[in-house]
This record gives structure tokens, C-alpha cells and sequence, in this order.
């Protein structure tokens, strides 16, 4: 079964590896229990330093699972609801329509909030935290739209959502994901890191010795080792870094529950079910997509930069999951692992 999983995950992904491809991609998959790791190319093409399993990514917008779980673990434990508004927790917010904007609509992408940040032409500009407030507030939404009525992926609602949650609990954060979801789950290997003024994450040498290069789809290198963006210029609004071995243990966690804290296993649970159906095949869950393909229910996050790519797939089902990891923009890894990898995967 292990050599059949690792043909099916091979054969889709060696050929997006090629000499021809910059970068590679960190793989794992994980089915009935067992985990497999494949590694596929080069951390850094002019250093010829080979992907590992250990391999430092940055996992763009899969990072939002872990705010979601937040949420999730703050609803149990009755520290936050779903229904709280988020200008309970923002107090500055006080336009017509943010005021309006709950918890569970910004961590079910359902706020109705779209700001310049998240959609091309994109801004030359980041933000500070007051321009950020000041958006929010003038912020009108198109006609007919309202919160908890619609679904529209948003990057700046995370971005808030995030906020809100260092001010429920008045800790950052990375600290804040570190001692409630890293620890418990005992993922050493995984940060949301500080960004220094070249734009690079602020991080232990040894951790970033083993971070990658990242580069564009056309096989450009972007921005040094390390490197993260973001629209907006205050604390922990840029990208999460994390390893397949890490990112396995939390997929894992979601599929099968083995998580010592009970609370902490239900809320990884509930993060996985839809909250909002908005077309046949998808579904809007904490974070989480939900894609009923008939043959198999996926439950996934994509995520992606100009110069990362990152997927975290499962069919909870049939207890199987996959993730992928490269350091190459552009490279839409959910195409191939939602709609090749994972079906070929639940029909064995």
C-alpha cells in the first residue's frame, strides 16, 4: 500500500520538478495512520541544497488554519462567539458596515469585506495599523452585499481577524498559535517570525539556514531566504514557516483526532465543517474549503505567493491527507492534488 501511495504522489508530482522547474516541493502524505515524506528538487537552486523534509517554507495562506483554530479553541473554551462583533474586540472600527462584521464571518470568509489588498491591480503602498482602521471604517461593500450573506475570500479579514484575537487575549500572535496549537501538538519547527527591514523573516541562523530560496513561476529567484511579504507594515501580518514534518503532525491531528487536549482535538474538528454552501462542488468552512467531488468530499487549504506554493489536503472519509510544499510561485498545487492526487488516493 506505502509503495502503491508513493506512485500516485510521484508520478503527479516528479514532472512539475524537472530540471526545467526552479525549486521543488516538499510532499507527505498520509493514509490510514502511516505517513510517507517524498522530497522533490532543490531548496536553493545555486546551492544545489536538495529539499528535505525539515526544509523551512513559507506556507502563505494555509497559515490562516491556525487563526481559524484559534477561533475554533476560543468558542469551546467560552472565551470568545462566533457572533461577537469584531468591533467588541477593535474598539476603533465604527464605520456603517464593519460595525456590523462578527468573528464568524471573518474567519468564514463570509465578512463581505474585499479591500485593495486582496485583488490585483494590487497597492504600491503597505498600511499601518491606523490607514488599515481608517479603510476598514470607509469601507462600502458593493450593492446587495452584507455580512454573513456571501462568500469572498479575503486576505485583509485574516489580517483583522488576527488582530482581534491578540486583543481578546493581549498576547501576539505567533505566541498566541505557539502555546495553544504548536506546543499541545508538539510542531517545534513552525513560527510566525517578525519581518526585518529587507523584508526578511527575524529568525534563529540554524532555522534559517534551512529555509528556502524562493522563486517565481518563471524561475527567478524572489527576495532572499526567508523572505516575507505583506500589504501591511505593523506586528505578525506576515507569513507563517513551517516544514513537512511539522505540517504533516497537524494534518494528521485533523484527520484522526490523536491529540492529547480534547478541546483543542474538537476545535480542529469543527474548523473542518461548512459553515457556508455557496456553489454544487464548493463549501466555505473555518478557513477550510470543503469540495464535494462526488467520488471523494475533500476538506482543503491552498495557499500561494509569487514565490511559494502550499496545499494541506484531507478526505476525512477515507483518512487520508496530503500536503505539499514548494518554493515556486504560481504553482496552484491544488489543481493536481484536489482533483488527481486525492481522488486517485480514496479509491485505493
Amino acid at each position: 500500500m506505502d509503495a502503491h501511495v508513493r506512485e500516485i504522489v510521484t508520478e503527479n508530482i516528479a514532472p512539475l520538478t524537472t530540471a526545467d522547474h526552479a525549486g521543488g516541493i516538499a510532499a507527505a502524505d498520509y493514509v490510514a495512520g502511516r505517513i510517507q515524506f517524498l522530497n522533490f528538487g532543490f531548496a536553493d537552486e545555486a546551492e544545489r541544497r536538495p529539499i528535505t523534509s525539515d526544509t523551512l517554507f513559507n506556507v502563505a495562506s494555509v497559515r490562516k488554519l491556525f487563526e481559524a483554530t484559534l477561533v475554533s479553541l476560543g468558542v469551546l473554551r467560552g472565551e470568545l462567539r462566533l457572533d461577537d462583533p469584531v468591533n467588541k474586540y477593535v474598539t476603533e472600527l465604527h464605520g456603517d458596515y464593519i460595525r456590523r462584521v462578527t468573528l464568524g464571518q471573518l474567519v468564514t470568509h463570509t465578512s463581505g469585506l474585499l479591500l485593495p489588498t486582496d485583488h490585483p491591480p494590487w497597492p504600491n503602498a503597505s498600511y499601518s495599523l491606523a490607514e488599515f482602521i481608517d479603510m476598514l471604517n470607509a469601507w462600502t461593500p458593493h450593492a446587495g452585499e452584507e455580512p454573513g450573506k456571501q462568500r469572498i475570500y479575503t486576505h485583509a479579514g485574516y489580517v483583522l481577524l488576527q488582530l482581534a484575537l491578540e486583543r481578546r487575549y493581549g498576547i501576539p500572535i505567533g505566541q498566541l498559535v505557539e502555546s495553544r496549537i504548536l506546543t499541545p501538538l508538539g510542531m517545534h519547527s513552525t513560527l510566525i517570525p517578525e519581518r526585518g527591514q529587507d523584508n526578511r523573516a527575524i529568525m534563529p541562523p540554524e532555522l534559517l539556514q534551512r529555509t528556502v530560496q524562493g522563486y517565481s513561476d518563471q524561475g527567478m529567484p524572489i527576495g532572499p531566504p526567508g523572505n516575507q511579504q505583506s500589504y501591511f507594515d505593523f506586528s505578525g501580518t506576515g507569513q507563517m514557516f513551517s516544514t513537512a514534518r511539522d505540517l504533516v503532525t497537524f494534518m494528521a491531528a485533523c484527520i484522526d483526532g490523536n491529540v492529547a487536549d480534547p478541546q483543542l482535538r474538537e476545535a480542529l474538528r469543527v474548523t473542518q465543517r461548512e459553515a457556508f454552501h455557496f456553489d454544487k462542488e464548493f463549501g466555505q468552512a473555518m478557513a477550510w474549503e470543503n469540495v464535494d467531488l462526488g467520488e471523494a468530499v475533500i476538506v482543503d487549504k491552498p495557499g500561494g505567493l509569487n514565490n511559494a506554493s502550499a496545499y494541506v489536503g484531507l478526505v476525512p472519509a477515507k483518512r487520508i491527507g496530503l500536503l505539499l510544499l514548494a518554493n515556486r510561485g504560481e504553482l496552484s498545487p491544488h489543481e493536481i492534488a484536489r482533483y488527481h492526487i486525492l481522488p486517485a488516493l480514496a479509491r485505493q
